[in-house]
């Protein structure tokens, strides 16, 4: 197996850097190819087409994260066997993976066109809204295979340790989405599902070309379109280890959808002030997804090769990371806020909602990648159920009760945007408790034999 991705040798701090960088660059770029969708079709299209495009994130990440959080599952696996060097049945995993990403592809294809409009009326959509958002929703379902299938296949990638290889094709797909976007939407003024197309064409290229890598890879990790299959019984460790963080991700998801609706009923300039704001945000949350996405393949690996003492040197330097660039970039974005939801629009009325959800939010950042560095050591250790249950306690149930409650004597939209910090500060006092009290960053031996 190669070396050059054995996270289990060589520097802890090195290996960490040199993993989850190529995870930060890739994620800058699609991030900055969906802001493009929305910049491009706010400038082109106007408001109301951008609050059609901005209340995209929380019904998609519904309908698609239960089955990346699944798939999850198995990259925990691969990294585990990876790093044992158990050669067989990491491969097995690897094909029952992509055989569930087929399949899940095609059943989110029907589930997103059909019950798109249903769940957009739902969420508040204003009706001078929704015909442009169920345009756009439909058309985005229809490729839908092309991302699960994405995902599934960098998840194979990172949890050998590569993470090069999804860098370069993402940011190829990403240039082609931004010319598609300028081409269909600003030159042809399709409407926005243009945008949508103009995503899903370049997450089938970005996914061929992982693909292409897949069945070119050295033996030990190669994919083999005849071997793509169910294996039973990695089957059921990929559901065990992958269905707690489906059911998270989808459950917090409807979470965020309800929070959503909220924000809906206040109008369509706070759609789509809002809408740039998640936009800006999904920078400052790089930072976090690329340290715990590394974490977890690291723990992965070091766990399956029993080098318990790189996983607690691993751990404390990823942790430290995570938290200083976000809160670092939670306080430029507080400062530069009414400038960058400007970009979005020109609209007094959408910069004014957005500078007042940055305000709100945007100094608490550190906490939000604590929360998600912890979950996902936890799940490189195969321990997803805890996170399971603190992120459902908190970013659900809390997030959804405290806004139904307090907006009903107070309706603001303020009590909206500090649902958010609020649930990310007491889910870290949560995992902290976990972490610390049960003696958890001492027990990684026990665990690993679970």
């Amino acid at each position: 197996m190669n070396g050059k991705n054995n996270l289990t040798e060589g520097s802890v701090y090195q290996k960490i850097i040199f993993f989850a960088l190529p995870i930060l660059v890739g994620q800058i770029f699609q991030q900055l190819y969906n802001t493009f969708d929305s910049l491009i079709v706010g400038r082109f299209l106007g408001d109301q087409a951008l609050a059609a495009v901005s209340s995209s994130g929380s019904l998609i990440f519904m309908m698609v994260g239960f089955f990346q959080g699944v798939a999850m599952g198995a990259g925990v696996i691969i990294a585990k066997e990876f790093g044992a060097k158990n050669e067989k049945s990491m491969r097995l995993a690897m094909h029952t993976d992509v055989a569930f990403g087929l399949a899940a592809g095609v059943i989110l294809t029907v589930l997103g066109v059909v019950f798109s409009p249903i769940i957009l009326r739902w969420m508040n959509t204003p009706g001078d809204v929704l015909p442009q958002s169920v345009s756009y929703f439909r058309v985005y379902f229809c490729g839908s295979i092309f991302s699960i299938l994405y995902n599934i296949f960098v998840g194979i990638l990172q949890a050998v340790g590569d993470s090069r290889h999804p860098l370069y094709y993402l940011i190829l797909s990403s240039m082609i989405n931004v010319v598609l976007d300028l081409i269909l939407v600003g030159g042809l003024g399709l409407g926005v599902w243009a945008a949508a197309l103009a995503t899903v064409a370049a997450q089938a290229i970005s996914a061929a070309l992982c693909l292409i890598q897949l069945l070119r890879a050295e033996e030990s990790c190669r994919l083999v379109l005849r071997e793509i299959g169910f294996h039973m019984e990695s089957l059921k460790s990929i559901v065990r280890f992958g269905l707690p963080s489906g059911v998270q991700n989808s459950v917090i998801a409807l979470a965020n959808i309800v929070v959503q609706s909220n924000i809906n009923s206040f109008g369509q300039y706070a759609m789509a002030g809002c809408g740039a704001y998640f936009k800006v945000e999904g920078f400052a949350f790089l930072p976090i997804t690329c340290f715990a996405q590394g974490l977890s393949t690291f723990v992965g690996q070091n766990l399956g090769a029993k080098r318990y003492d790189r996983v607690k040197k691993g751990v404390r330097f990823g942790i430290l990371c995570s938290v200083s660039l976000a809160e670092l970039i939670g306080v430029c974005f507080w400062f530069m806020a009414p400038v960058l939801i400007g970009l979005f629009s020109s609209s007094p009325e959408v910069i004014a909602f957005g500078v007042r959800q940055a305000r709100v939010e945007a100094l608490f950042y550190c906490m939000l990648a604590l929360a998600h560095c912890v979950a996902g050591i936890m799940r490189g250790a195969g321990k997803a159920t805890v996170p399971m249950f603190i992120m459902l306690g908190f970013w659900c149930v809390l997030r959804v009760t405290y806004i139904t409650a307090t907006l009903h004597f107070y309706p603001q939209i303020e009590v909206v945007f500090s649902a958010y910090p609020l649930t990310w500060c007491t889910s870290c006092v949560a995992f902290l408790i976990y972490f610390f009290r049960a003696d958890w960053m001492h027990n990684f031996e026990r665990l690993s034999k679970k």
